[in-house]
């Protein structure tokens, strides 16, 4: 990959406020040449180029552990600010408006819609174990041939297997927002998310072999590039 030399001192951080698989995630940016840092300072988080919002674990404790450290405010900043915003796993369920995961509880409202649990998923054999587990294909909306060109998915074949842990998902209102879908049994639901600067997605790049490495690459290029509101220049 080429870098651009005058971009060299461009990082992303990593939000670390307790719930994440931060040093993995480290690892992979790391792997594709970006510079990295793990921080849980606004301060930090704004002063960066991109921000990735891991997260692992249940959706009241993550957003009350946001609060906590004062992170709400600086996250919303960095959406309307137009610098690259990924959410990953349940860093995605976070950007929306609210989850029913052991009760009900207001997100971040960066999308509209709720985050919801699988529902009594069936395979072929009968129901299937609630959460998912393991490698799931990721399906571009509509079938159209050029849904992913220009984002972090670019390049990444239809219907490639990613790694999920989830027991609920996000369900967007906007059908414009949905990046990609995934099949869980019967079950038909969101694996990946887009709006302007934000993507986020369901499965875990970062445990997804050399596929989703390359959605790490697409994002180290578009950091690179300086992008604000624009997505990836296609390859």
């Amino acid at each position: 990959m080429n870098h651009n030399p005058s971009s060299q001192h461009r990082q992303v951080a990593i939000v670390d406020y307790g719930l994440g698989n931060l040093f993995s995630l480290k690892h992979a940016c790391e792997q594709v040449g970006l510079r990295v840092f793990i921080s849980g300072s606004a301060r930090e988080l704004l002063r960066a180029d991109a921000v990735i919002l891991p997260g692992v674990g249940a959706f009241g404790d993550a957003m009350a552990a946001l609060n906590r450290a004062g992170l709400i405010g600086p996250l919303k900043d960095l959406a309307s600010s137009g610098k690259p915003l990924i959410g990953i796993c349940l860093g995605l369920q976070l950007l929306m408006t609210e989850s029913f995961e052991f009760g009900r509880h207001r997100g971040l409202g960066l999308l509209d819609g709720p985050v919801v649990r699988f529902h009594n998923p069936q395979g072929p054999n009968g129901s299937l174990k609630v959460p998912q587990v393991g490698w799931n294909r990721v399906i571009r909306p509509d079938g159209r041939p050029d849904a992913w060109n220009g984002t972090p998915l670019d390049g990444i074949d239809d219907g490639e297997f990613m790694y999920f842990v989830h027991s609920y998902y996000a369900s967007p209102e906007d059908p414009g927002a949905l990046l990609a879908w995934s099949l869980y049994g019967d079950v038909k639901f969101c694996a990946a998310l887009r709006k302007n600067n934000v993507f986020a997605f369901q499965f875990h790049p970062e445990r997804s072999g050399p596929a989703g490495l390359k959605i790490y690459r697409n994002i180290a290029r578009w950091v690179e590039t300086g992008a604000s509101n624009e997505v990836l220049t296609h390859a």
